[in-house]
């Protein structure tokens, strides 16, 4: 037993009683798979392919410009998956059914309005879009097409955050009051890779993870504003500035998130969520290693999750797009409501640049 565990449920301080048993993991089907084209074979692909195949999700085909990278996945992975260069082909590949659109997100457009017109189901890696026009028309397209479209919001099925979702969703705490984030991890391992290029790396790329649990966990409420900053931290090794924050101010209530993306050692995550009727803490070295507590009147609880972010988030957010093929419902991950978190985290990658106080 941990030394914060053993002080907490000791006989002078609070008694700990059975977490609630909630739904934090990935949907489970009740009918085979239909075929998947992973169309980008960049370096996150082969965290989508591992948890697809662990769940049992057949991948058929495999795009990216680079064919040696999808032969590499496939020879891995699948090897029985066909490999291509052209995307129609991988689109047009006899019995897939669902495309997992993982390129950035300018080529991106162009092959998930290729897909949809091609009446096939769609999970776009995040964020979705640059613009939230754009966003809109393939919301849109979707509807017209009558397709789904589902955005890779994979931190929702993080355990811990998935966890947290649920017992909010369970009214376990009450209203949300307030949610506070610190994440100090080392991200100057995109100096050598394309982000290296990108202004809005931690706000945006990195950050939209955490606006869009805010979103979940506020349950959409409209923020009444939303700063931010960032700032080049002493000695990084990436070009962008990996010291960011941000504030999000309700009518009641308020949300923080801290980004340290320059911590070499003793990296550590943090995510306290205030209710009415109770409180969340999750924390932990790093995202794939969080635990959790839930404090309420009757105590605290220490629920014992199973798996990791990227194991879990990348077979949820699958898992959810083929549950709601599979049961005629919206997906949670839709791509509408990753709209609404978006914007929230467009807000603040504007408020930074302004320099605002």
């Amino acid at each position: 037993m941990s030394d914060a565990r053993r002080c907490e449920t000791g006989a002078d301080r609070l008694a700990e009683f059975a977490p609630p048993e909630l739904p934090y993991l990935p949907r489970t089907l009740t009918r085979p798979a239909p075929g998947i084209a992973l169309i980008g074979c960049g370096g996150i692909a082969a965290y989508h392919l591992a948890a697809y195949r662990a769940a049992g999700y057949p991948v058929l085909a495999l795009y990216d410009v680079e064919s040696a990278r999808a032969e590499d996945l496939r020879d891995r992975f699948y090897p029985d998956a066909r490999v291509t260069s052209r995307v129609e082909e991988a689109i047009h590949c006899p019995g897939v059914e669902v495309i997992d659109a993982a390129t950035h997100p300018d080529p991106r457009v162009a092959i998930i309005e290729m897909a949809l017109r091609a009446g096939k189901d769609v999970l776009s890696q995040k964020p979705l879009v640059t613009d939230l026009a754009t966003g809109a028309r393939l919301c849109d397209l979707a509807e017209a097409e009558g397709r789904l479209l589902a955005v890779n919001l994979n931190g929702r099925w993080a355990p811990h955050f998935s966890y947290m979702r649920q017992a909010i969703d369970a009214g376990l705490i009450g209203a949300v009051k307030a949610v506070t984030c610190s994440v100090h991890w080392d991200h100057n391992w995109t100096a050598d890779t394309a982000f290296n290029t990108l202004p809005d790396l931690i706000l945006y790329d990195f950050g939209i993870h955490w606006f869009d649990i805010l979103w979940c966990f506020f349950h959409g409420r409209a923020p009444r504003s939303i700063t931010a900053c960032a700032s080049v931290s002493p000695g990084q090794r990436a070009q962008p500035p990996l010291l960011a924050s941000a504030t999000v101010q309700f009518e009641r209530g308020q949300a923080a998130v801290v980004f340290h993306g320059d911590t070499p050692y003793g990296g550590w995550d943090t995510t306290v969520v205030v209710g009415e009727k109770g409180t969340l803490i999750s924390e932990g070295p790093d995202l794939n290693h969080q635990s959790v507590r839930l404090y309420t009147e009757a105590g605290v609880a220490f629920p014992k999750l199973s798996g990791d972010w990227f194991t879990n988030g990348f077979h949820g957010t699958m898992a959810e797009l083929l549950y709601a093929r599979e049961h005629g419902v919206t997906p949670h991950n839709n791509a509408r409501s990753a709209l609404e978190s978006l914007a929230w985290c467009f807000s603040a990658r504007e408020h930074a640049r302004s320099g605002a106080l």
